[in-house]
């Protein structure tokens, strides 16, 4: 397969005990520091009582329930280098509400390969390729649909790796199929001392880059190889 990773989207999510989703509001974001106070929303927040979501013009969305707290980001899939900000906003805001009690931290991120000129060539790589053929993939009236799930162990972290089929939707209603890559790494935190867990967890996010590269590295020299060129982010 000759292709390359696009890097679509990251997130970051921080599971809370008995998380108080009632504060994520604006005002809060702004006035604790946790985002630029020029930052203006992109549609009406969602406040109620089990769950708050605020989403900016710049795509960036703060999402908290009962459970856990969630920053994303959308990352232009044309743009060599780009600005990852949502590692500093969850290092704020774990900052400005240490009396959470943090039970664990995911780091999620989501890229495609393309199959240019080649029509069926996603389902070539997923069915022929990565799957044997067997009679398991010859049943029923349409095309038999799989989704596969890695799992890589690295010490402190577990990444889990899904590979699916899917569409990508381009400009003027067009798509173009894709093989999608969502990798989700997983990291322990500390129970016994909450003060070391705190460290831990802001530790973890400042070190982001080290899931990004462990997903690059995965994909693009396991799944993609030749390696192509990827993306760079900086801070």
């Amino acid at each position: 397969m000759n292709s390359k990773l696009n890097i679509q989207e990251m997130a970051i999510a921080i599971a809370a005990q008995k998380n108080n989703p009632t504060i994520l509001t604006p005002d809060f974001l702004k006035y604790s520091g946790i985002v630029p106070s020029e930052w203006e929303l992109a549609k009406a927040p969602i406040l109620t009582n089990s769950a708050a979501q605020v989403t900016f013009q710049n795509g960036i969305t703060v999402i908290a329930d009962l459970n856990r707290i969630i920053f994303a980001q959308p990352l232009s899939v044309q743009a060599q280098k780009q600005v990852v900000q949502i590692a500093a906003i969850a290092h704020k805001y774990i900052q400005t509400l240490p009396q959470v009690n943090y039970k664990g931290i995911s780091i999620t991120f989501r890229g495609h390969a393309p199959f240019d000129n080649q029509e069926n060539g996603t389902r070539e790589y997923i069915y022929r390729t990565l799957l044997n053929s067997g009679s398991w993939l010859e049943y029923g009236t349409t095309p038999v649909q799989a989704s596969l799930r890695f799992m890589y162990n690295q010490p402190g972290v577990q990444m889990n790796l899904d590979i699916n089929e899917a569409l990508l939707q381009l400009a003027e209603q067009t798509s173009k199929k894709v093989v999608l890559f969502t990798a989700n790494c997983l990291h322990p935190i500390n129970q016994e001392d909450e003060k070391q867990g705190l460290t831990a967890l802001a530790q973890i996010i400042d070190n982001w880059e080290t899931d990004l590269k462990m997903y690059q590295e995965v994909v693009n020299n396991k799944f993609l190889q030749p390696l192509d060129n990827v993306i760079q982010f900086n801070l």
